[in-house]
């Protein structure tokens, strides 16, 4: 392995992006008949180096991707450094007797990498969770940097290109040109201004006094409905269930197999066998006296 190889693998996208930018531009880029080489030496012969060099190879390429991604606000080298993941990913599945260029097939699994950074950390909220969503999203805001606020026409278009409703494209079009905002004023707020964070106006219910004497009163009434529904079964069910689901301590079936003298598929039985009797005697409303 040569010194560039060695300086590119000891340095990182985040410790000095520029340096790493150069260095791994420096490496030279392999003709077909040397990527089918490594390629072939890989695939047959599990031989790392000939993984790394491959890698190394291909890590401008991942550069030149992850800067098409630079106007959603997310570390450059974050994003150089999932390109590499994907690059790393399409070299351990590449098959060179398929016939196509490596550049060609790992491109999907470098976007698809920088994809998924970007949806786990462009928002505190997803924006995307489904398939569709996702295309919609990525095709959307490429489309957002030069348009307004998109016609009916255009997002009925934009629907029947990527195939959803026009409905979904007016969703996510308002879910990108919404922001995160944090719950507590900045240090450098002033008065004027801090009261519009959200700590200041979202109501607090945890002290309500009516709200904590419901949240009580419901407890009391569980813990009743509780003690009243094991009275009705007999000893021996009413002592599994509380070794089992009550105690600090939770017995398992083989010990109290052992304590009753039967199987451990009897007392599960029996457990079950109580757990639908006291179900159904916690459904029952209290009678006051």
């Amino acid at each position: 392995m040569n010194n560039s190889l060695q300086t590119a693998f000891a340095m990182s996208p985040g410790a000095n992006l520029e340096s790493y930018i150069s260095t791994v531009n420096a490496i030279s880029v392999l003709t077909p008949e040397e990527e089918k080489a490594l390629s072939n030496r890989y695939y047959y012969q599990d031989d790392l180096d000939a993984a790394r060099q491959l890698v190394m190879s291909h890590m401008r390429f991942v550069v030149y991707i992850a800067r098409s991604y630079s106007g959603y606000g997310l570390n450059q080298g974050d994003l150089i450094q999932e390109g590499n993941v994907g690059l790393m990913k399409a070299v351990k599945r590449f098959n060179p007797e398929v016939g196509v260029r490596l550049v060609s097939f790992a491109v999907h699994w470098i976007k698809a990498e920088i994809h998924e950074y970007i949806l786990r950390n462009w928002r505190i909220v997803k924006v995307a969770t489904t398939k569709a969503q996702r295309k919609l999203f990525f095709n959307l805001r490429g489309q957002k940097k030069s348009l307004g606020w998109l016609t009916n026409n255009e997002a009925q278009a934009i629907a029947d290109d990527l195939g959803v409703e026009a409905k979904t494209v007016h969703e996510m079009e308002g879910r990108l040109s919404a922001y995160d905002a944090a719950f507590d004023a900045g240090a450098d707020e002033d008065d004027e201004t801090a009261y519009q964070a959200p700590a200041h106006y979202l109501e607090d219910h945890s002290a309500d006094p009516a709200r904590l004497a419901e949240s009580d009163n419901t407890e009391q009434d569980a813990s009743d409905r509780l003690q009243n529904a094991l009275s009705t079964l007999d000893e021996r069910s009413r002592a599994i269930l509380q070794q089992r689901w009550l105690a600090d301590q939770k017995a398992t079936l083989h010990e109290l197999a052992a304590i009753y003298e039967v199987s451990a598929e009897r007392i599960r039985q029996l457990e079950k066998n109580a757990m639908k009797k006291l179900k159904t005697a916690m459904s029952t409303e209290l009678v006051p006296v």
